[in-house]
């Protein structure tokens, strides 16, 4: 017997009672899992939205977009002030545009991420290239104003 942890200050259910499987449920379940992933799958027009990751490695904050399938020079960056924005756009392969569809999994359609950078970058030397798929943004630091000290007299 498996006791089913619940939020909620009501008593544990059993496994068999919470939930009993009928060819019925696997369907709902199949079904409901489905629609989820679609939704999940850019279909529910939010767009494309590339992952990222940012690290901080040797001083320099390096900010990786996976945007595969779109072309470097579709890629804008762009910081104003303290704020660096990545815009671009991926498009359906023109080879398939007018094609039937039978599943389409792709994320497509513009998109644009903008992330709030520290007051100690260089803004002058940022430096970014795209390989595989694969945008690479390296913002390095300003060297940090080392502490002197003032003779009195």
């Amino acid at each position: 017997m498996v006791i089913r942890v619940t939020s909620s200050n009501a008593k544990p259910e059993t496994e068999e009672k919470a939930y009993r499987q009928t060819p019925f449920r696997v369907f709902e379940d199949f079904f409901n899992d489905w629609v989820s992933r679609t939704a999940r799958a850019g279909n529910s027009n939010d767009g494309f939205r590339p992952s990222v990751d940012i690290y901080e490695k040797e001083g320099n904050l390096v900010i990786k977009a996976d945007v595969p399938g779109v072309d470097e020079k579709a890629i804008d960056l762009k910081l104003e002030g303290n704020v660096l924005t990545i815009r671009g756009d991926r498009k359906i392969d023109p080879e398939a545009e007018n094609s039937t569809f039978f599943q389409v999994e792709g994320f497509y359609g513009g998109f644009s991420r903008s992330f709030r950078l520290p007051d100690s970058i260089d803004a002058d030397k940022i430096t970014a290239n795209c390989r595989n798929g694969v945008l690479t943004v390296t913002v390095p630091s300003k060297p940090e104003a080392q502490p002197r000290t003032i003779k009195v007299g």
